[in-house]
């Protein structure tokens, strides 16, 4: 079995197939993109205020050593731990859908060994592009693009929907002490900038 991307011909426009699959199921080649994605698009690592990570090519990504960790369904989530802990990491989503602009909407929750279960929203953008390989031959990316992501809180609950490019966040706990039960509702445009 190999592991490289499929390799594409030189001159051909790159395949619209391939991200109408991730829009659609947040899947390539039936195949499930790996949640520590997330954790590198900066849901690990809370002391920087910004993502350093922002794209990564989800054809490359998948079967990768970087993120060989078993992916395992968890109820309506996706989920990926470190199969050597310490720590005991483990990265989570659950696929919201597509805007009707084309960008995606994740729900993603990082747990770095403690207590807190951090949920962020994320808002990426998909598409191919030709590269070379270490070989110099074409192949075809699929890059993800994390356009914005939204920190919603440790041990966030609550819905996020989406009606064509308006994102709906109804918030029923914003955090671990937050026993209100007061509802929040926040509304963002799903826009590319």
């Amino acid at each position: 079995m190999s592991l490289a991307p499929p390799l594409a011909g030189a001159g051909e426009a790159p395949s619209a197939a391939l991200p109408a699959e991730v829009r659609r199921t947040f899947t390539l080649n039936g195949k499930q993109i790996p949640p520590e994605i997330f954790r590198d698009f900066g849901d690990g690592d809370i002391a920087d205020s910004a993502s350093i990570w922002v794209t990564i090519d989800v054809n490359a990504a998948i079967g990768s050593n970087l993120y060989f960790d078993p992916i395992e369904p968890n109820g309506g989530w996706v989920a990926q731990r470190k199969a050597q802990p310490p720590p005991d990491e483990l990265t989570s989503y659950t696929y919201i859908g597509a805007t009707e602009n084309g960008l995606l909407v994740v729900l993603a929750a990082y747990n770095g060994g403690g207590s807190g279960d951090f949920i962020t929203l994320h808002i990426l953008d998909i598409a191919a592009a030709h590269a070379f390989d270490s070989a110099g031959k074409i192949y075809e990316r699929i890059n993800l693009t994390n356009v914005r992501s939204i920190p919603l809180g440790d041990r966030w609950d609550g819905k996020v929907s989406i009606a064509k490019n308006t994102l709906t966040i109804v918030t029923t706990r914003a955090g671990p002490t937050d026993n209100s039960g007061i509802q929040k509702t926040t509304v963002i445009e799903a826009r590319r900038p």
